[in-house]
């Protein structure tokens, strides 16, 4: 039986990946610049420009499928759908923490919320390409004999230990673990939404619609 390792799409998957993880925990480490650099621009080169060259190099069309013009309508309403569902679950869960109902008419007046939310839509879609067009579609060829969770999990995986050191930077050490625990839950939530519908566009919407609940709710 030929080896799945021969194909070059396999060989050059997982060095390529670790390559953007150190120089993402590099950049990260080293640099200080203002969130919106670093999620518009420095995430367009650690994570976009790397997907680009994995595809250029290997000729792969799979793994921008599943941001097919066709799917975009569809995917649009799921996203809602489904981060309308993260919204009401963590909101609740914030309420029971802290105490807070937040109003929502000065909030959506707000310009601050505005802002926010086109820079969590360039976040969502730097890393639903990443990990969720790239990483997992490529590991879904890679481990076809893994079951679903055993994939989902391994995205997960990966998914975390790219965010664990801004985690670290971000928060006080009684908060890491928590933040953790919430990233991986969604993660996995992510990660399964994408296996069923193979839709990035409704992972981009519903991953902005999480983040702009964490950021609401600063309980998390």
């Amino acid at each position: 039986m030929p080896s799945q390792n021969k194909n070059p799409k396999n060989v050059v998957f997982f060095p390529l990946l670790t390559l953007v993880l150190v120089l993402w925990v590099l950049y990260r480490g080293v640099f200080s610049f203002p969130i919106w650099f670093d999620e518009i621009i420095g995430k367009a080169i650690f994570f976009g420009l790397p997907v680009w060259l994995y595809v250029t190099l290997t000729g792969s069309d799979s793994v921008i499928k599943s941001l097919s013009p066709e799917k975009l309508k569809s995917g649009l309403l799921l996203g809602v759908a489904v981060g309308g569902v993260f919204g009401f679950v963590f909101s609740i869960l914030s309420i029971i923490q802290n105490g807070a109902v937040v109003e929502a008419v000065s909030l959506f007046d707000s310009n601050i919320f505005w802002y926010e939310f086109i820079l969590a839509l360039f976040t969502a879609f730097w890393e639903t390409l990443l990990f969720f067009s790239f990483v997992m579609t490529t590991i879904q060829e890679k481990f076809k004999s893994w079951s679903m969770v055993s994939q989902v999990i391994l995205v997960a995986l990966i998914f975390l230990v790219f965010h664990i050191p801004n985690i670290i930077l971000r928060y006080d050490i009684s908060s890491v673990l928590p933040q953790i625990f919430i990233l991986f839950l969604f993660a996995i939530g992510q990660g399964f939404l994408f296996y069923s519908r193979k839709n990035s566009f409704a992972l981009i919407l519903s991953h902005a619609i999480w983040g702009m609940v964490l950021l609401v709710h600063s309980g998390f």
